[in-house]
């Protein structure tokens, strides 16, 4: 008959318990921290800057790695994850796109980003038309893409042996983590809320300019302005934590960088604006707009400034601060309300009206597309000249500025 007291029946009980690791609460904790990160660094070096946008080359050892390591936590599978985020590119912010809270509205990619993500990796064009160039080998058809489940039901078992009863906390907190963080936070809030450097197409946002807890994926509209870039960091002040690992890995040997985010750098003004200047505009072109734009910024706090100084009314200063964040966008992305507002206020202020005029035919030199680039160049040539000519200060440096500008 069992007996209750017996040795085995206690050492059976501390085994649930304890596990056959024994750790404290804290210890527990920092297991859990690193390999909830371990497992943000494989999705955002491996699956995303590596497999998606071919931004680095990873070598045998951190590529099997980090694939076994993402069967076992996550369960996805390379080819539908690369597909999926391949296609959110390509279609972005429009109806087609699988997780856009611009479409589909925050909540719902918030906290049913995972179910979104499910839902494209079952429809057979995305696959086909999005996710070619990932790992193909006996491993990925045998085992990785036939039994996504098996990976993380071994790692249940695994923590359940190591761990105890704790372990299914921890497990759990694995299978929650992709899920909230790349899938909800990053799809959802990355697109919704935070600061932007550059003025793209979509709603990408930075959510943070330290790219720590998510490997770097906060800085994310750096990224969809150098989507191809192995690094998301572009200003002095932020940091990206993934970038951080990619350097390690280079060290190493196992990686190898393929591009970087463009430079702006400076050298000797040129007498004219020439072909160089064109080439080295176009290649930087987001750069320039954001310098604009900080131009435009001072520009209208200048006018804001001389308002009050001849003590103007409340609503002429009220308007000109309404309207100053959306004075750096893209005009036809804005709504009709917002677009008329800026026309009362180009109407009253000369000086906010001729840089947004200017913005407009700088911006046209990239999209023009019907023009020669010797006709490109005499427009930039005639641009900077108009620019220099104007009694506009920071148009005048900018101007200057772009003379200098080198690839």
């Amino acid at each position: 008959m069992w007996n209750p007291d017996s040795a085995l029946w206690s050492a059976m009980l501390d085994w649930l318990g304890h596990g056959l690791w024994r750790l404290s609460w804290w210890q527990l904790v920092l297991v859990a921290l690193a390999t909830t990160h371990l497992t943000i660094v494989a999705v955002t070096v491996f699956l995303h800057r590596c497999q998606t946008h071919r931004a680095l080359e990873l070598g045998p050892v951190p590529s099997h790695f980090f694939r076994f390591w993402l069967w076992l936590s996550t369960g996805m599978v390379t080819r539908e994850w690369v597909a999926v985020h391949r296609k959110h590119h390509a279609k972005c912010e429009t109806p087609d796109d699988p997780h856009s809270p611009q479409q589909r509205g925050l909540r719902a990619v918030l906290w049913r980003g995972a179910e979104l993500y499910r839902t494209e990796t079952t429809n057979a064009q995305t696959l086909r038309s999005y996710g070619q160039g990932t790992p193909d080998d006996w491993l990925e058809r045998r085992i990785y893409s036939r039994f996504p489940g098996l990976g993380i039901a071994l790692l249940l078992v695994l923590y359940l042996l190591l761990f105890g009863i704790a372990g299914l906390a921890l497990w759990a907190v694995q299978m929650v983590w992709i899920p909230f963080w790349a899938a909800g936070v990053v799809n959802g809030i990355g697109h919704y809320w935070g600061y932007r450097n550059f003025e793209v197409r979509d709603a990408s946002r930075n959510i943070s300019p330290w790219g720590l807890l998510i490997g770097g994926e906060e800085l994310h509209n750096n990224h969809h302005t150098y989507p191809t870039a192995a690094k998301f960091s572009v200003k002095r002040h932020e940091f990206d934590i993934g970038w951080a690992y990619i350097r390690l890995l280079q060290g190493l040997g196992w990686a190898r960088v393929k591009k970087l985010p463009p430079r702006w750098q400076e050298g000797e003004v040129r007498a004219e604006a020439d072909e160089a200047t064109l080439e080295a505009l176009i290649a930087h072109r987001y750069e320039a707009m954001a310098r604009y734009a900080r131009g435009l910024r001072l520009a209208c706090a200048a006018e804001v400034e001389g308002l009050k100084a001849r003590r103007a009314g409340r609503d002429e200063v009220s308007l000109l601060k309404a309207v100053r964040p959306a004075l750096v966008r893209d005009q036809e992305r804005l709504p009709q309300r917002t677009r008329a507002q800026i026309d009362q206020v180009r109407a009253a202020h000369p000086v906010i009206d001729q840089m947004l005029t200017m913005r407009e035919e700088l911006r046209q030199l990239w999209l023009n597309t019907s023009h020669t680039r010797e006709q490109l160049t005499a427009d930039l040539r005639a641009w900077c000249r108009k620019a220099e000519a104007s009694n506009i200060r920071v148009l005048q440096e900018f101007s200057i500025a772009l003379r200098a500008v080198r690839l």
